[in-house]
């Protein structure tokens, strides 16, 4: 039989051979055909971020993978009486109408599907395997919450425990432990904790566990022991009960419900845990060779290394790092610097002002702004809250002696800046831990779309910025589930997929004296 290519854009199928048109049957058709001819996978990504989510179909033929999105929502979290809150019921039915969407497709059989999040975030759940509670936001995490668990375990143990840089208010354990000061009905009642991929693929399948790379979020894992911190679960009383099992990356949990197979019309696909953590399955897909940092960018940009053990040291520590899992099994020490997460707040504020701004819009308006006018430091305290965001920026100018800025493109140019010379301030850091040059960095994640922020990254850096998959979490999910199915051996294999599948691109650095200056002044902010 002749080998046939599909010609996506007019749906036409070719025979490659005789290079005449054969049929003009449909996509799904086609796919259905190569399916057969080469055993193609087809797989589901759910990669859910804090602003959006997305149902991504993955079709693998062994060498390479298609990608095509399937359902797109919006996300965000909901403040009730002073509490956020995350409408996970919406989010759960999200999840439904990707999987009907992949029926509706005409696509065939269901082969897996793996849910990936933002971390730390999570549900708990009664005795009778329900909802005890609406699960809560990281939002709410303030200065208070990390002072009450430091003042009955030092700074240092916390660090040497869970390899988790302890000034971050929104970890897992500072969110249990204020609801245990509060008395909290929800955690008093609780059977099982649940992080927030293992939670909705728990609705969906009826599987309970713990993805590894999502468990290392929370500061309740310890690295050096390979299981939950348990003399931290202990001092700090909370509940050794709620703690599940943690798996490996690339687990088989369970199987789509019976009684979701019949209200969707799917088989009872595979759920596989994936790299849970957004951020472990975007760095698994990382196409990179060589001495590299990785970047993924999203609400927040998490800059780091992949190596086969934590760095628990006190320079580490001082340098803000967070040991996180890979895939494989490893540690990502990274820092963890405020992202995307500034413009999308500030741009929150902009459309209830009636500007009714594209992302693209506002990168335009920050092409037209003078450059390196106010810098700040993206992980000052006052930036993780939301609300108001624009005018704590100017509040942050106008403290450190800076123009203020007023305009859309002017506060835009200031947070893209600002996050390129946090880029550079970590990736130094990080040669500082490896004790070797890092000679590129390879960004991944949503945030690459903006080729603006790309090339300010190389300029600030002085070193070479390599951007793709701009779905790098969802590919990384894909290629993990197919590791799981036995398609692939290991991240290796899973990598080559990648380069097989994608095209990068590579934005060559200008340091200028400019640039130099503007690092001075950040460092200036952070001391």
């Amino acid at each position: 039989m002749n080998p046939l290519i599909i010609v996506k854009k007019s749906n036409i199928i070719f025979d490659e051979t005789a290079a005449t048109v054969k049929s003009a049957k449909p996509f799904a058709l086609c796919v259905k055909y190569l399916k057969e001819e080469k055993h193609v996978r087809n797989m589901i990504a759910f990669d859910l971020g804090a602003s959006n989510g997305r149902a991504i179909l993955g079709q693998f033929d062994g060498k390479r993978i298609e990608m095509r999105e399937l359902h797109r929502f919006e996300n965000n979290y909901i403040e009730m009486n002073g509490v956020y809150y995350w409408d996970t019921p919406y989010l759960y039915s999200q999840l439904k109408q990707g999987l009907l969407a992949f029926r509706q497709g005409g696509f065939g059989e269901l082969d897996s599907f793996g849910i990936d999040t933002w971390g730390v975030d999570y549900g708990l759940l009664d005795k009778n395997g329900h909802l005890a509670g609406v699960p809560r936001s990281y939002r709410l995490g303030v200065q208070e919450d990390i002072d009450a668990v430091t003042a009955v375990i030092p700074r240092e143990t916390l660090y040497a425990r869970s390899g988790i840089d302890t000034g971050l208010t929104f970890n897992t354990l500072y969110q249990l432990c204020r609801r245990k000061r509060e008395g909290d009905g929800a955690l008093e009642i609780a059977d099982t904790l649940l992080l927030t991929p293992d939670l909705l693929g728990y609705f969906l399948t009826g599987a309970v566990g713990t993805e590894y790379t999502i468990a290392t979020t929370t500061q309740l894992y310890n690295p050096t022991a390979r299981d939950w911190d348990w003399e931290t679960i202990d001092q700090m009383g909370l509940p050794r009960r709620i703690f599940t099992k943690i798996e490996p990356s690339g687990t088989i949990r369970g199987r789509l419900r019976p009684e979701l197979c019949r209200e969707l019309g799917l088989n009872p696909a595979a759920f596989v845990a994936v790299g849970s953590h957004d951020t472990a399955s975007s760095v698994a897909a990382i196409p990179g060779r060589g001495s590299f940092a990785f970047c993924s960018s999203g609400t927040f940009s998490l800059v780091g290394v992949e190596m086969e053990r934590p760095v628990l040291s006190p320079q580490a520590m001082a340098d803000g790092f967070s040991n996180e899992g890979t895939v494989q099994g490893g540690f990502r020490p990274l820092r963890n610097i405020i992202g995307l997460w500034l413009i999308q707040e500030c741009r929150r504020d902009w459309m209830k002002e009636g500007k009714n701004l594209s992302w693209d819009g506002i990168v335009q308006e920050a092409r037209r702004t003078p450059a390196l006018r106010s810098i700040i430091d993206t992980d000052s305290p006052e930036f993780y809250a939301g609300g108001g965001m624009e005018q704590k920026i100017r509040d942050y100018c106008a403290r450190t002696g800076q123009p203020v800025p007023e305009t859309v493109g002017e506060t835009a140019r200031c947070i893209y800046e600002s996050l390129a010379l946090k880029y550079r301030h970590a990736i130094e850091g990080l040669e500082r831990m490896k004790g070797e040059r890092i000679d590129s960095m390879n960004i991944v994640g949503g945030g690459i779309q903006n080729k603006l922020l790309c090339q300010m990254a190389a300029d600030a850096a002085g070193r070479p910025v390599i951007t793709g998959p701009i779905e790098g979490a969802a590919m990384g999910s894909l290629l993990t589930q197919a590791m799981a199915l036995g398609d692939l051996a290991g991240v290796d294999e899973l990598r080559e997929v990648v380069r097989n599948s994608v095209e990068v691109e590579t934005y060559t650095p200008n340091r200028t004296p400019e640039w130099e200056r503007a690092y001075e002044k950040l460092l200036g902010f952070i001391k």
